[in-house]
């Protein structure tokens, strides 16, 4: 009987020894990347405007673009424009929000229909999304012919 409780003694110490253990694990925090991707979408009328996404190609050091302003040194940014700009990007087109008719429903559920399959891409290619921002510019007055609807798509994944 003695042998018996030290037996099932023993398989319950090395089971809870085995439970702790897995809580235990020291792993290493997660590294990501991050990206992100524009829809530019006119509602200039008339058509006459231009849509697009548009992804970046390049990386860019923001430190190599960035200085900082004090008391002691008040000076401005100096950064050339030349190297900053991305002259390699992906550039997918998108209808615009009206034509000579006024305004096209089904260009705006086109539209949806890139920008859907554009994220699904992404999500099957291992990029998480993270948030979506959209603002609108426009100045909104009877003068005002002229507008854009900007979104903005970012993603993460695990490096």
């Amino acid at each position: 009987m003695k042998k018996l409780n030290y037996l099932t003694l023993g398989v319950a110490v090395i089971a809870l020894a085995l439970v702790l253990a897995s809580f235990s694990t020291s792993t290493t925090p997660a590294t990501y990347e991050f990206t992100s991707f524009t829809v530019v979408e006119s509602i200039i009328p008339n058509g006459v405007g231009r849509s697009r996404i548009i992804t970046s190609l390049e990386q860019r050091d923001y430190k190599e673009f960035t200085s900082v302003r004090s008391a002691e040194d008040n000076s401005r940014n100096k950064s050339d424009r030349g190297e900053i700009r991305v002259k390699n990007f992906e550039e997918t087109k998108l209808l615009n929000f009206f034509n000579i008719g006024g305004i096209r429903f089904q260009n705006i559920a086109a539209n949806d229909a890139v920008i859907n399959n554009k994220v699904n891409t992404m999500m099957n290619e291992g990029w998480e999304l993270v948030s979506i921002t959209a603002g609108v510019e426009s100045v909104g007055d009877k003068t005002d012919n002229n507008g854009i609807y900007i979104t903005r798509f970012y993603f993460k994944r695990i490096k």
